[in-house]
């Protein structure tokens, strides 16, 4: 088992709680952009989508989450390639009543340097022990398949339910 630590935070973007959460890449804005925007990349670390983005929508599937996992239509708010990409999904919460999620990733190159902040809404608190860690464990994978690593050593039990209470505290 790998020791792996909190590395989100909370922040309220207009009027919202979001997660935010920064990765760095040695490599050029536009790699890392393709890594997040075209489909046989993105597999490699956490799913797929399909469909026409520029009709604004597209229809992604995770495909690291069990087969269960249906997919989700994401509305994309914005694309300024390769340095902003904001989405909303709407997905059933536990208890059946739709929740709404808004996804960012933006990117900036400094000297080589590409570094990807990442966020998402957390429209109810006690979400945090599930977000957090999930996304943790994404983002690793996706820093695994963009520098060769193997992502398969990225395990989601170092993750989850080890950081939980950390992202419940963040969030309370």
């Amino acid at each position: 088992m790998t020791t792996t630590t909190v590395t989100g935070r909370k922040e309220t973007r207009q009027g919202l709680d979001h997660l935010v959460l920064t990765r760095t890449f040695t490599a050029p804005v536009a790699d890392v952009w393709a890594a997040i925007t075209e489909p046989e990349r993105l597999a490699r670390w956490i799913g797929s989508w399909s469909g026409d983005p520029a009709e604004g929508r597209v229809t992604f599937q995770m495909l690291y989450e069990g087969d269960e996992m249906p997919a989700e239509d994401f509305v994309i708010d914005e694309c300024t390639p390769p340095s902003r990409l904001l989405i909303t999904t709407t997905s059933p919460h536990e208890d059946g009543t739709p929740m709404t999620w808004q996804l960012g990733l933006e990117l900036a190159e400094t000297d080589g340097i590409t570094t990807l902040q990442f966020s998402q809404s957390v429209p109810d608190p006690s979400m945090a022990e599930g977000v957090g860690p999930g996304w943790e464990y994404y983002l690793d994978r996706m820093v695994a398949a963009e520098t060769g690593a193997d992502v398969a050593t990225i395990q989601f039990e170092d993750y989850y339910p080890a950081l939980s209470q950390q992202y419940r505290e963040i969030f309370e």
